[in-house]
């Protein structure tokens, strides 16, 4: 093997392992390699495209190399610059940037170019047969294809449709041009495949100046090479697809030829992985937009308030790997828990409110509250206390469970942050429906100077009821009610509760005069993001505050 002048990174997983036997093979320096992330610009990019961005730029990024960011825009029937804007935006906020930004559509005058010397050289043809005929020629897993009667065309038939095919003179499907390869391939990818298309449709940046389109399999190789890609990473299912990317670079003497990897894409139980079915849920109206909080989209998570370190380093501890597996999302949760455990505020709002009047306390008073106790350093800051308070109903009750230690009648509990109350009496409506819980306190229970001897189970938190604002809470669980079961089709697993509105939540002032899109753990109950919608103060859901996933909320 030949001597290095550089020592090599520590391969973490068999990409950087194959990177780095090309290096010490003699092939490439480290800052030579060179990555590329390829969305197709048809969609928003959701929670599984967040792994394809950390194996790419991450990659590049270890070994001092670059990535690119590629748009894969040879399909214009689906795509829209409205993707192309949102997907920059996705890349950017989980903090990665891009060397160079390119498009399949900057080439395709050379890949129509490589075409045509495919043609000189006898090694594509164009055929007459339709996507039907082409399928039902193609054979099987265990018997050859069978050949087009069109394969045999000469060289300037071939050139002479081509053109035509090129300057619109046919229909869409009514020709398109094939590689001649083998059609009793054992893989059918190399049996004579389709490398051209005819698509009479406005391309995005193109315009009308194309209606032919090269396909995907046929392209990828050629944009590779053209922008300098060294490694190109992609998820599992274009393992069977390696040998056409290899025939291409090979017939079109590409060197060096660029080396394509395969690692397992993303797979996340409840979880909708599939643009085609997200656009769906969109297009059908079941969520609100592909920024919805519920969704899988990277706009949908940075809307509910995921943060971006947290998904990056979710990416990091599942890790790279070449066998497709499934990740619980419940583990997403947690990585998602523990950042926003060591960085929210703490607050207090209460979502079922029950009023809790203290008969013997007067006045006002400050009292000190830990900004984030988890956080060294983060300090105290003053909550308002008083004589009429909020409570959640839940935890109350006038006839308690064994081992109740919430507020019952002649009851102990401590308020958090503040006294101990025992509940003397309550006050009910006509119906019967407790609306108060009258309270004594016990001055000399102050939290952190408590003389009182009173030993209490139960911590409860509250809100000032004469200080307090209103606010709409939202709520959220999967969109999926379960674990896929085969033979059901996303329609019959939706989850019809999946938003679960709480209209006026009684919270903290401190809350409504945070900055937009802060993120605080309300105690006791989630962590949720500040928002402001038409001058409503709105707490939206990040995370539970431990994992209730496909577990009914009490």
């Amino acid at each position: 093997m030949p001597e290095t002048s550089f020592s090599l990174p520590e391969a973490t997983n068999f990409i950087e392992q194959i990177i780095n036997e090309d290096i010490a093979a003699g092939k490439l320096r480290p800052e030579q390699v060179q990555t590329r992330f390829p969305p197709e610009p048809n969609g928003y990019l959701h929670i599984g495209h967040a792994k394809s961005m950390f194996v790419n730029f991450g990659t590049a990024l270890k070994y001092g190399g670059k990535c690119n960011l590629f748009f894969d825009d040879t399909n214009p029937s689906k795509e829209k610059t409205e993707f192309v804007d949102a997907i920059r935006a996705d890349i950017h906020w989980l903090g990665y940037e891009w060397a160079r930004e390119c498009y399949a559509s900057d080439f395709f005058d050379t890949i129509y170019e490589y075409a045509v010397r495919l043609i000189k050289e006898g090694k594509a043809f164009v055929c007459d047969l339709s996507a039907e005929e082409i399928k039902a020629t193609r054979g099987t897993l265990t018997e050859p294809g069978t050949e087009s009667p069109y394969r045999d065309r000469s060289v300037e038939e071939n050139l002479r449709l081509f053109e035509e095919m090129k300057a619109g003179k046919y229909k869409d499907g009514e020709k398109c041009l094939r590689a001649k390869i083998d059609m009793a391939s054992p893989n059918v990818n190399m049996r004579d495949p389709v490398i051209y298309r005819i698509l009479h449709a406005t391309h995005h940046r193109t315009g009308d100046k194309w209606c032919i389109y090269p396909m995907y399999d046929y392209a990828h190789p050629i944009c590779d090479y053209l922008q300098g890609v060294t490694h190109s990473l992609c998820t599992l299912e274009f393992e069977d697809h390696r040998p056409l990317y290899d025939w291409v670079g090979i017939s079109l003497g590409f060197d060096p030829k660029p080396r394509q990897i395969e690692f397992a894409r993303l797979n996340i139980t409840n979880t909708v992985m599939s643009k085609r079915y997200l656009k769906k849920l969109v297009e059908e109206g079941q969520v609100h937009g592909w920024d919805d909080p519920r969704m899988p989209t990277l706009s949908g998570l940075r809307n509910r308030g995921i943060p971006a370190a947290a998904v990056r380093d979710f990416c990091s501890r599942i890790g790279i790997a070449k066998a497709q597996s499934e990740c619980e999302y419940s583990y997403f949760e947690a990585c998602v828990r523990e950042y926003c455990n060591a960085n929210a505020e703490r607050a207090m709002a209460v979502l079922s409110p029950l009023a809790l009047t203290i008969t013997d306390y007067e006045g006002t008073e400050q009292l000190e509250f830990d900004i984030n106790q988890a956080q060294e350093g983060a300090g105290k800051r003053a909550i308002s206390f008083g004589k009429h308070l909020f409570i959640e109903s839940s935890d109350f009750s006038l006839d308690p469970p064994p081992k109740y230690f919430r507020l019952k009648p002649g009851g102990y509990v401590r308020l958090k942050n503040a006294y101990i109350v025992r509940c003397d009496d309550v006050r009910k409506d006509e119906a019967g429906n407790v609306v108060e819980v009258l309270c004594s306190y016990v001055p000399e229970s102050h939290s952190g100077s408590d003389t009182s001897g009173i030993k209490v189970k139960g911590v409860i938190h509250w809100v000032n009821a004469d200080t307090c604002v209103d606010a709409e809470v939202r709520r959220y669980e999967s969109l999926l009610r379960d674990a896929e079961y085969a033979g059901q089709d996303f329609s019959e697993r939706m989850n019809e509760e999946s938003e679960k509105i709480v209209p006026c939540a009684k919270v903290e002032p401190y809350l409504a005069e945070a900055a937009e899109g802060t993120p605080f753990q309300l105690m006791r109950t989630g962590y949720y993001k500040k928002c402001t919608e038409g001058g409503k103060l709105v707490l939206s859901e990040i995370v539970s505050l431990k994992d209730n996933f496909n577990k009914p909320r009490g």
